[in-house]
């Protein structure tokens, strides 16, 4: 089956998941950093996937709004939909408008200037993918892409790309999930801390107070005007 090669044995397969692994430190840290952009904005994620890529979109959706969060009575969350799940919505417009416009619709209905859309796909060219992405770009969105094989069209378009190059669909969409979690694994640190009450650095160096500093150079104080 296309994209989907076949390996001599477990060792050989895992054997090039490290070596692809290899290549995404960077890309994950840039990805990261335009999810955390966003959270600090207040801006919307949107994600948008077909198959294992709409699976992926709504699974870290769920990640970015509930993964992301070490206690659930914290108020600052990230605001994100997967527009995979809404299965009305979409197979109205794919019915009545063809399959290219599910993604981009949903947009002009929930988009704005300044979100971000993370858009998936292993080959890089589904035409609903890319229509969401040159939408949102149009109205001052910012856009992810996820790709493997070449990258296609979208790592060409995307503003910020994790890119798996290996033409093999799954290994494609494994490490995809790999970077997902990285990301919601670094994330949920950065969210904690963002919290409104959430406890501020302590002092280091010669600034910080020893525990009775200030005791002690009130009674010095007192000693002197005596």
């Amino acid at each position: 089956m296309k994209g989907y090669p076949r390996y001599a044995s477990s060792r050989e397969y895992l054997a090039r998941v490290g070596e692809l692994l290899a290549l995404l430190p960077e890309p994950a840290d840039r990805f990261v950093d335009a999810l955390w952009s966003a959270f600090e904005r207040d801006a919307t994620v949107f994600l948008a996937g077909n198959g294992g890529s709409a699976a992926a979109a709504s699974h870290f959706a769920q990640d970015l709004a509930k993964g992301t969060l070490s206690d659930l009575r914290m108020s600052r969350r990230f605001r994100v939909i997967s527009l995979a799940d809404n299965v009305g919505f979409i197979t109205a417009l794919a019915n009545d408008e063809g399959y290219a416009s599910v993604f981009e619709q949903q947009l002009r209905n929930l988009g704005r200037s300044g979100d971000l859309l993370v858009a998936i796909s292993g080959s890089g060219n589904s035409p609903n993918v890319l229509r969401a992405v040159d939408y949102a770009r149009s109205i001052g969105m910012r856009t992810l892409g996820v790709t493997g094989y070449d990258g296609g069209k979208l790592l060409g378009v995307a503003d910020v790309s994790v890119h798996v190059p290996v033409w093999d669909m799954g290994m494609a969409e494994a490490l995809h999930g790999v970077i997902f979690h990285l990301a919601m694994s670094q994330l949920r640190e950065r969210v904690s801390a963002a919290q409104p009450d959430a406890p501020k650095p302590t002092r280091t160096g010669s600034s910080a107070r020893r525990p009775g500093a200030k005791a002690a150079r009130s009674s010095r104080t007192r000693s002197r005007s005596k």
